[in-house]
């Protein structure tokens, strides 16, 4: 049960909920009382911002980056951080490598710090659904969603990852491509490489054409040396291939000096669609038709997002942010 539970049985918003939970004002007495019993009959017990920064002498913001080099994440680091300074918070980041339980990891810095805020780049919403009623501290995950997680004290931001995979797919097939592999991440549910590969099998589809996964997609993380082999690998079996779509710019950059290995050209022989438009993309030779998430957009609506929950005690807010396909120099007509 969450803050919406007790909304919807007491009949008021979950604004009104909200500031009965951190005993804000504002609030009538009828409401309040109303409030209150529905709580109590419900054994209701809140975890709410409020009471945690009463409750604790708090560290600066934690900020968990899953992945060391991950350019997207970096791109939106620094904007993150300035915009924290700007209202005199500091943060601390912790680096993760691929396979570390992130949300453990935060339970256990929690514990031990007691940040007044996090913030997740990147993260699986398995480990967020297994593990994160355990922290307490408000917290926003950054480029993937969480409103379906349900979580009081947990936003997030991120764009529709479905819409763009099917925008950089189409963009291929409308440039007379057929015959398109799929690089990057992987096929487990709801993972950014799950919900990119879902838009761009949308994208085939409305042409006729089916994904076969075990012939034209190889999985990989989201590093270039990941996305060299897995594009190496992919080519050696598809040689047919006129496109390849990377479902992250660094698996993109892998991949431009696999095909290049190859003896191949781009977008001579392969057309290349990258995607999140990371620093890097537009000097690449040749430079990188990508997916654009705005990094300085998603950094400042994430601090703000935080700022809101971590003084005002917020509750949890979902926010889609923006996508573009950016054409460059790495997709030719057919």
């Amino acid at each position: 049960m969450d803050i919406r539970d007790i909304a919807e049985r007491s009949g008021y918003g979950v604004g009104t909920v909200s500031r009965v939970i951190n005993g804000q004002p504002n609030v009538s007495d009828r409401a309040r009382e109303r409030i209150l019993a529905v709580m109590a009959e419900c054994g209701y017990e809140p975890n709410s911002n409020a009471r945690y920064l009463k409750m604790r002498s708090q560290t600066p913001v934690a900020v968990f980056v899953m992945g060391v080099g991950n350019r997207m994440f970096d791109d939106i680091l620094g904007p993150l951080q300035a915009a924290l300074a700007r209202e005199d918070e500091e943060i601390v980041v912790t680096y993760l490598n691929g396979g570390v339980d992130e949300v453990r990891t935060a339970i256990d810095y929690q514990q031990a710090r007691h940040p007044k805020g996090m913030v997740f780049l990147g993260g699986e919403l398995e480990s967020f659904r297994a593990s994160f009623h355990e922290i307490e501290a408000p917290s926003v995950l950054v480029t993937a969603g969480a409103e379906e997680l349900g979580f009081v004290n947990l936003s997030s931001v991120t764009i529709d990852n479905v819409a763009a995979a099917r925008s950089a797919v189409g963009h291929l097939l409308e440039r007379g491509h057929r015959r398109i592999g799929i690089v990057g991440g992987n096929r487990t549910s709801g993972q950014i490489g799950e919900l990119r590969l879902r838009g761009a099998e949308l994208a085939l589809r409305e042409h006729g054409i089916g994904l076969d996964y075990e012939r034209d997609y190889e999985p990989c993380d989201f590093l270039e040396a990941r996305g060299y082999g897995a594009t190496r690998r992919l080519l050696e079996r598809a040689g047919d291939l006129t496109a390849v779509f990377a479902l992250g710019d660094v698996v993109a950059f892998g991949a431009l000096r696999a095909i290049v290995d190859q003896g191949l050209s781009v977008p001579g022989d392969v057309s290349l669609v990258g995607f999140d438009d990371t620093a890097f993309s537009q000097y690449a030779v040749p430079r990188i038709t990508t997916i654009r998430q705005d990094a300085t957009r998603l950094a400042e609506r994430a601090a703000r997002l935080l700022l809101d929950a971590m003084r005002n005690g917020a509750p949890a807010t979902h926010e889609l942010v923006d996508f573009e396909l950016v054409e460059r120099e790495s997709v030719r007509s057919l």
